[in-house]
Order: C-alpha cells, then structure tokens, then sequence
C-alpha cells in the first residue's frame, strides 16, 4: 500500500511538472532549436530543415510526453542502444524508446543514427538543399511506418520556410554552443586538438583528390585545412561514424567513382584486407564494390577471392 502511495504521488507530481511547463508552439520549437539543427548539419550532412521538420513532427513541437520523460525528439527506439530507455506503446506494445541527458544529446544521436546506418547511406549522396528528396528517401528507407510521413515533413518544412535553415551556418547564431556528452567520438567538435603537421603533397587516386594522415590530423582539421564539411570526410571516404583516423591512412576529399580506373579490373583479395580498404585503394564507393560484385554489405570476402572493379561479375 505504502508503495502504491509512493508511485502514485510520484506520477501526480511528474503531471504537475509537464501541466506547469509551457505548451510549445512551432515557431517557439523551431527558434529553441534551429541553431542547433544546423550545428548538427555541418557535423553530419543531415539537412536543418529534415531535423527541425522531424523534431517538430515526432515531438509534437517538443510537448510529447515522450520527449519530455526522456528528450527523445525523433522517436528513435532502443535498438543497437546502450544506454537508458523508456517504455511506450507504439507499433507494438511497451516499446523501448532511446532516453538522453538532454534534448541536444537527441539532436546529436539523430544526426548519428543516420549517419551509421547502411539504409540512409543513399540520402547523403544527395545535396543539403534538397529536403524534398531526403524526406521521401527518410519514407523509403523506413524511418516511419506512416504513409504521408514525408509530405507532412515537406509540408512542415515548407509551411515555416525551414529550408532558409540549410543555407546558414553555425556562424549566424550567436548563442553560446551546447555544452553536450558525446555519442559519436570524434565527431564532438570539443574533442579535436589542433595539428601543427605540415601537409605532404596532395595525391590523386583514380582521378580523385586525396591527402595521407599525419600525426596530430583529426577530421576536423583535415576539413579545415581544406574547406570542406566535416561530414563529407566521413562520407567520401565511407567512414562509420565512430571512425578512428590511423597515420598513413589515405583520406579523399571528394567523391570517389563508381568504377576503377581502366588499367585495374579486377582485384585479388589478399590476407588482412576488407571490402572498404579495396575500395579506398582504388577510389571506388563502397556500395558501388559490393554492387559490382553482387553482394551486400552482409557479404564476407575471403583470401584469394577475385573481385571485379569495373564490371560486373557474372
């Protein structure tokens, strides 16, 4: 009985907390948190409207009880999560939903969540100004079951004029920058230290610009030093999300091809190597090496195995 009190006192006091709280509105949503969808544009590639539009949409302008029991703002479930979680009913019964520290954790998490997951990996070929495209990409791949998802985030975007969000940068908010534990190494900016290397000569490897890491170099700096958005390292070069850089280790700078070079046409899978560092060493995509040789990403290769780099395989 005592218990019961407890939990039911408990519960009445979290109704008071959420009942004297301001109910949100759009615009207040969007002016709270438009600075930092656009911080996490420039760290991931993820378009500010996309993230503003889903925020809006999967929180309920923030006012969810979802998003205020646990700062989920994007509705992002348990799975591959280690940290904390809370249950809700949704597709299916007692779900487990994702809980961050803090709304900006959920910010940076979403950005994550994309960028480490193969299926969304086709929506960062397309271009930041192009929410049309990432929101019906966002339906395609299977972010939401609902079959108007994408109309209501382009309808979002554009009933609010979010997309002026993709044209701006850090820069043109003046606010101080979240204070934030990180979820994805070293894509938490405040983890970078500053490198005094001198750059070697920049290479090109079948046609494509590249540059060799040398020690104190971070994909910060690296971006830096040649005017590029931190998420096009990881995205050039089909980096995971918690990627370490390794001295030595060629870096792209642009987009590598689909194909190899003509003088190289097939390859010959040698003790140690992998899908990825055949494809950064002969500047193909990685999705582009698995589909030339009608595979997955599931596939394994193995020693001695003959790969085809510009047509293919029979």
């Amino acid at each position: 009985m005592y218990k019961k009190t407890l939990l039911s006192l408990a519960f009445l006091i979290f109704v008071l907390n959420v009942s004297a709280q301001r109910i949100l509105s759009r615009q207040d949503y969007v002016d709270k948190y438009a600075g930092f969808a656009v911080e996490e544009m420039y760290r991931s590639g993820v378009p500010a409207s996309i993230t503003l539009a889903q925020g809006c949409l999967e929180s309920g302008n923030g006012n969810s009880t979802l998003s205020l029991k646990s700062n989920n703002h994007f509705g992002i479930k348990c799975h591959g999560w280690s940290g904390k979680g809370v249950r809700f009913n949704d597709d299916a019964p007692n779900e487990c939903f994702r809980k961050y520290d803090s709304v900006l954790d959920s910010y940076a998490d979403h950005s994550s969540f994309l960028m480490s997951n193969s299926r969304y990996a086709f929506l960062f070929d397309l271009k930041t100004t192009d929410y049309k495209g990432w929101a019906k990409g966002l339906k395609r791949a299977g972010y939401a079951t609902d079959p108007h998802y994408a109309n209501k985030l382009i309808k979002i975007i554009e009933d609010n004029q979010l997309y002026k969000y993709d044209k701006m940068s850090p820069k043109d908010f003046k606010g101080v920058k979240p204070s934030r534990k990180s979820t994805s190494g070293d894509n938490n900016s405040s983890s970078y230290s500053k490198t005094t290397a001198v750059r070697a000569t920049v290479a090109y490897q079948n046609g494509c610009k590249t540059i060799t890491v040398q020690p104190g170099d971070t994909p910060l700096s690296i971006s830096k030093e040649n005017g590029i958005r931190l998420w096009e390292i990881y995205h050039y070069n089909d980096f995971p999300d918690d990627h370490r850089l390794q001295v030595g280790e060629v870096i792209y700078l642009q987009q590598k091809k689909k194909k190899a070079s003509r003088k190289h046409k097939f390859h010959v899978v040698k003790s140690g190597e992998s899908m990825h560092s055949i494809s950064q060493q002969y500047g193909i995509r990685l999705k582009n090496l698995y589909k030339l040789n009608r595979m997955d990403g599931s596939d394994t290769i193995k020693v001695g195995q003959k790969l085809s780099l510009r047509k293919k395989v029979k």
